[in-house]
């Protein structure tokens, strides 16, 4: 089958052999697939890992033990559980202490025709959504994950900050609460995807209020984390989105004295998110700023890197 490839360099392939199923997985034919900026750093060396990347996608189900499924358009949550260990007995499946990632961690991703995933890990999708809708499902289950972990009323003041995908994203989901935010980044012309939804911007360059009850780093850069503790109130809460690459080193200091709560969040739930594009809650088709074939997945990555580009997406047709 045809894969883009990372093995201490990015390449395109034609003769990446067809992954086999076990016997509760689906083999997924995809249809498109979405990289997103934890793709960029695993070609930065992030995670250590090697092989076909992507976990964002929608396909349809070619083969599967579960029959009534295939031939069904599906996308698929990102985490594989062994479903035995003590923190999977406690329904922590995404933290399972044997889990793989779907192109990051342990098992071949979805920049490729084919990819597998098991059954309980896929969700039949509604004709409602198109398939370039259904591609942003996993990064706005990532954002609707912060309202899972915090409660967030109208009474809250909240800082987003950064412009990229999934800070636009995180942006639109936390508007849903009412709550008094604003979202802070560095390009005026990805802010105005909010302005035009109505949701308060500010540039970082002229940026300097403080003391909001919650801050959302969604940067992607190691300096997002100190911003959030300058700005955060005392006893407020910091939620840490951003992973790269390169180490980090924070002082700690100020979350000692000045009590703040620091919330790592990661994957999230799919049924929210799903509900919200039905629902035309979330506004996605801004974000997309180019579709790439899989044959041209090492210039669709240099393109994705650039700071002003938005979601890149595979057409796999």
């Amino acid at each position: 089958m045809r894969a883009l490839v990372f093995n201490e360099k990015l390449e395109f392939r034609t003769d990446h052999p067809v992954p086999d199923i076990a016997e509760h997985d689906a083999l997924v034919k995809v249809t498109y697939a979405g990289i997103c900026n934890t793709d960029l750093e695993i070609t930065k060396g992030y995670m250590n890992f090697q092989g076909i990347p992507g976990h964002e996608f929608v396909g349809v189900v070619e083969k599967s033990g579960k029959k009534e499924i295939e031939g069904k358009r599906v996308a698929g949550e990102i985490n594989v559980a062994c479903g035995t260990c003590d923190f999977c007995k406690r329904n922590l499946q995404r933290h399972c202490r044997n889990r793989s990632v779907l192109g990051i961690l342990g098992k071949n991703g979805v920049f490729a025709d084919y990819t597998t995933l098991p059954i309980s890990n896929l969700h039949l999708l509604p004709d409602s959504i198109s398939d370039q809708e259904a591609v942003f499902i996993e990064p706005l289950a990532a954002a609707y994950e912060i309202l899972e972990q915090i409660n967030i009323v109208p009474d809250h003041k909240v800082c987003v900050l950064g412009d990229g995908k999934l800070g636009l994203l995180i942006a639109q989901v936390i508007s849903l609460t009412d709550c008094n935010l604003i979202a802070v980044g560095n390009h005026s012309e990805k802010l105005s995807i909010l302005d035009e939804i109505g949701i308060k911007t500010r540039l970082a360059s002229s940026f300097n209020d403080e003391g909001f009850d919650i801050v959302i780093d969604c940067t992607g850069s190691t300096t997002g984390l100190k911003t959030a503790l300058r700005i955060v109130r005392p006893r407020g809460v910091v939620v840490l989105k951003t992973t790269v690459a390169r180490k980090n080193i924070v002082d700690l200091t100020s979350i000692v004295v000045n009590e703040i709560t620091l919330i790592g969040s990661r994957c999230g739930p799919f049924l929210p998110a799903i509900k919200a594009i039905e629902s035309r809650n979330i506004d996605l088709y801004p974000l997309i700023s180019r579709e790439f074939s899989i044959e041209e997945g090492v210039q669709a990555f240099q393109y994705a890197a650039r700071k002003d580009v938005m979601k890149v997406m595979f057409r796999m047709s």
